[in-house]
């Protein structure tokens, strides 16, 4: 319990300090809660009450994800602390991303929603859950034809003849999800959910006019994906139930809630940073690489010669625009939840320093879901790490990589005109 007690005041300290500065033993994720008041630019304990309780739960969540094991410790917060658990939360990383989106258009939302709880209909055994699932899509098609204007409307118009010709594919494709119904095809409704939800997001990002807020002026000069990126990551891996094996995923990265975040690793991407690099962290709880050869343990900026920084970045359910550099334990905000959340398997967030909220570089993690401190909707890691995006296709195969398992590459195969300040720059 000494080290443990140590650590704790080694937090509490981090607290109370003007700065913090910590030697770097470990190349891996942690958080801290600084002692800056955002609003005073103070340096002061803003918060007492139940310090020692969130000082051993900020403690047990930095030593399961430095250490990749869980502390014995349980305890419960303080009731001003306790995290709120979402009543259905959202597990499907599609439908994070659908719901991420800056639109406010009710219609497309309903159909979106409809489509959605097909999901639920098919934990119905046999052919009962087809009468749901066929109720699902009428509905989806009646509001798409009543209220086909009003979803047109809300077109950006650059994005008008692409949002058009999507809603035509989301009307012949509901077309034939309601014969595939009739035809009580169960097998085949996740293939025809998923074709359907497809367009629904491609016809709400027809509507994202422009960008929704200004990026702070101290980071505008730094890579900014302003919008959405697709990227191919392909990995070797030496040894799988099925022997050796080449695996191909696809990541989506999120510009519209986290810019900063999510263009520094484009950015990083397109100069092929990652390319050849192994997994150096594979321990059931997170796959984690990004750490350079050599004492650097992040990106080297070639125009200044000094490690490129990442700062803190996560967006609130509600807010306008992301918060920056302090995580939502130091502002209070513990029980708000992050428009990207770790609901998903396979998302993916920057690794930092336990000390220092603005020290990630080129270091991330993809968060495998199999742990008691990440249980959907009230986990200790949301708003505490910096999430940016997340796997989309091929997440499953994530249990199956191991340290020295190769990145043969991470390629963009689209959105890398959204990337502002990037590696020509």
């Amino acid at each position: 319990m000494s080290a443990f007690m140590s650590l704790i005041s080694q937090h509490r300290a981090a607290r109370i300090g003007s700065a913090c500065v910590v030697p770097r033993t470990q190349r891996t994720t942690s958080y801290v809660c600084r002692a800056i008041n955002p609003k005073t630019n103070d340096h002061e304990e803003v918060n007492v009450r139940g310090s020692l309780e969130r000082a051993a739960i900020g403690i047990a969540t930095a030593a399961a994800v430095v250490m990749g094991t869980f502390s014995p410790l349980v305890l419960e917060p303080h009731a001003a602390q306790a995290i709120l658990v979402a009543s259905d939360p959202v597990k499907n990383a599609q439908a994070i991303l659908r719901n991420a989106l800056p639109i406010y258009n009710k219609p497309i939302r309903q159909v979106q929603k409809e489509l959605e709880s097909i999901s639920e209909a098919l934990r119905i055994p046999g052919s009962k859950s087809l009468g749901p699932v066929s109720r699902a899509v009428r509905a989806s098609q009646d509001v798409l034809s009543r209220q086909k204007d009003a979803i047109v409307k809300d077109f950006a118009p650059e994005k008008k003849e692409y949002g058009l010709q999507n809603i035509e594919k989301l009307q012949a494709a509901l077309n034939d999800f309601q014969a595939t119904v009739e035809a009580k095809d169960k097998q085949a409704v996740p293939i025809k959910q998923r074709e359907a939800l497809t367009y629904v997001g491609n016809i709400e990002e027809a509507m994202v006019k422009g960008f929704p807020f200004q990026v702070p002026p101290e980071y505008a000069d730094r890579p900014l994906l302003l919008g959405r990126a697709t990227l191919e990551m392909k990995v070797k891996c030496r040894e799988t139930p099925e022997g050796p094996q080449t695996f191909v995923q696809t990541v989506v990265l999120d510009g519209y809630n986290a810019p900063v975040s999510a263009g520094q690793f484009l950015d990083l991407v397109l100069r092929k940073f990652y390319d050849g690099m192994e997994i150096q962290r594979a321990d059931g709880f997170v796959v984690q690489f990004g750490d350079p050869e050599g004492p650097a343990d992040g990106f080297v900026d070639p125009k200044t010669g000094d490690i490129r920084r990442v700062p803190f970045e996560v967006k609130v359910i509600g807010d306008k625009e992301p918060i920056y550099d302090f995580t939502l334990e130091d502002l209070g905000r513990v029980n708000e939840q992050p428009v990207l959340p770790f609901n998903a398997y396979g998302t993916l967030a920057w690794a930092r320093n336990e000390f220092e909220n603005n020290s990630a570089s080129s270091q991330v993690f993809f968060l495998l879901k199999e742990s008691e401190l990440t249980p959907t909707g009230s986990n200790l890691l949301d708003g505490r790490f910096a999430v940016f995006g997340y796997i989309t296709q091929g997440q499953d195969v994530l249990s199956d990589f191991k340290v020295g398992d190769k990145i043969e590459y991470i390629k963009v195969i689209d959105g890398a005109g959204n990337l502002k300040n990037g590696p020509s720059a």
